[in-house]
């Protein structure tokens, strides 16, 4: 490979807080004595990001002037070119485009553009818990539709239950997550499909979550939501970033994608009432920097290695752990572990599953907010050997009672 997905980065003292707030404040547990931290928990990646964004970010760093400024040509054709190469969008232009501090942003500003405060809006649950913190904290009631496993094991929508919610709760916003955050299905083009069907028959505006469209495992591939059909182009507020592909979450920026000019001009009124919907100039051009020719060598490459750590913990999990069971992630570098097998069958509680993790280092997540009991999340977007430490002190700590 051209780009180094093998070192392991020391992030220690770099404001991370993946490895710097284990066992402080609103933070799992820490390791005890003898053990570092290997951070399997806050949805960022431990390898260093593609080399065009620090030199970008250098090159406009080094003019000593920062005043006010506005997103630039080679922003937007940069945002184009992206979505061309890489999603196939043909149509796409400047008009459609717009910035947002964060996809969670986003999403708030456009309940707030179509909903009224105590309003009830459907999600897929697991639900990122993003969806949840943000939205109930902005006075929306959540209405949970439940993703179920079919007899292979994939997460599948149950269209029947988000149909008879939507109408029984007089719904008209939901949202919509693709690839799944935490399950990491990337929806195939029929299914989604049949999810705007349902949306449109019970007139929805839908917001699209698609940052992760980037980390794709195994050769799957992303659909746009609003590429599936006329209706679901002008009924679909989508929202992208590079923050997860690239790394780049603690410099901020993400951005919609609104075809439907009622969608747009509700939405970008509502978003401009704080007056603090506005972009870093050095997140702009860390954007161009992400989405540059060597940006796509890179999460190429980037997709290979996720790939190969998800084959080695999935595989690993199965032979090593009974009790434990997952749906094998399409998407996204995250594992959402069931538990609930071995919690009972061996009288512990996820809590102290959780505890033995920490103790050794294994900074794993709670994954009882995203709305599923006895689940744990994992990030697996470290090196491999550090993976490999993670399910070795696992197996000789953790589930050694075996």
């Amino acid at each position: 490979m051209k780009y180094d997905f093998t070192s392991i980065m020391d992030r220690r003292g770099m404001d991370s807080i993946a490895v710097d707030s284990p066992g402080k404040t609103d933070a799992p547990g820490g390791p005890t004595d003898g053990f570092d931290v290997i951070p399997m928990w806050v949805a960022d990646m431990n390898f260093p990001t593609v080399p065009t964004v620090p030199r970008a970010l250098a090159d406009r760093a080094a003019h000593p002037a920062y005043g006010y400024f506005k997103l630039s040509d080679a922003y937007y054709d940069a945002v184009i070119g992206w979505q061309r190469d890489r999603n196939q969008v043909t149509d796409l232009k400047k008009e459609h485009i717009g910035y947002e501090n964060g996809v969670l942003g986003c999403v708030v500003s456009s309940a707030q553009a179509f909903c009224s405060t105590g309003d009830k809006i459907l999600v897929h649950a697991p639900t990122y818990i993003g969806f949840t913190g943000s939205l109930t904290n902005a006075g929306y009631d959540l209405v949970l539709s439940q993703l179920v496993q079919d007899e292979s094991g994939t997460w599948r929508m149950d269209y029947e239950d988000m149909d008879r919610k939507l109408k029984e709760n007089s719904i008209h916003f939901a949202v919509f997550c693709s690839p799944h955050n935490p399950t990491g299905r990337v929806w195939e083009r029929w299914e989604i499909e049949k999810a705007m069907e349902v949306y449109r028959d019970n007139d929805c505006v839908v917001v699209s979550d698609e940052i992760w469209s980037d980390l794709l495992l195994d050769g799957h591939k992303h659909i746009p939501t609003q590429s599936v059909s006329e209706d679901a182009k002008n009924r679909v507020i989508a929202v992208y970033a590079p923050s997860k592909t690239f790394n780049l979450a603690g410099l901020v920026g993400s951005y919609h994608i609104v075809y439907s000019r009622y969608l747009r001009d509700r939405l970008r009124k509502q978003s401009s009432l704080c007056h603090y919907n506005s972009q870093n100039v050095m997140s702009m051009h860390a954007l161009i920097g992400a989405y540059s020719q060597e940006g796509r060598q890179w999460v190429d490459e980037l997709c290979q290695v996720l790939s190969a750590n998800v084959d080695y913990a999935c595989t690993y999990i199965a032979d090593h752990f009974p009790g434990i069971s997952l749906a094998r992630p399409q998407g996204t570098y995250m594992l959402y572990l069931d538990c609930a097998d071995y919690c009972h069958s061996h009288g512990r509680t996820l809590d102290q599953l959780l505890r033995a993790g920490w103790n050794v280092g294994v900074i794993w997540q709670d994954g009882r907010p995203f709305n599923k009991p006895y689940t744990i999340r994992m990030n697996l977007a470290l090196p491999l050997s550090r993976v490999k430490e993670a399910f070795d002190r696992l197996t000789k700590y953790v589930f050694s009672d075996q």
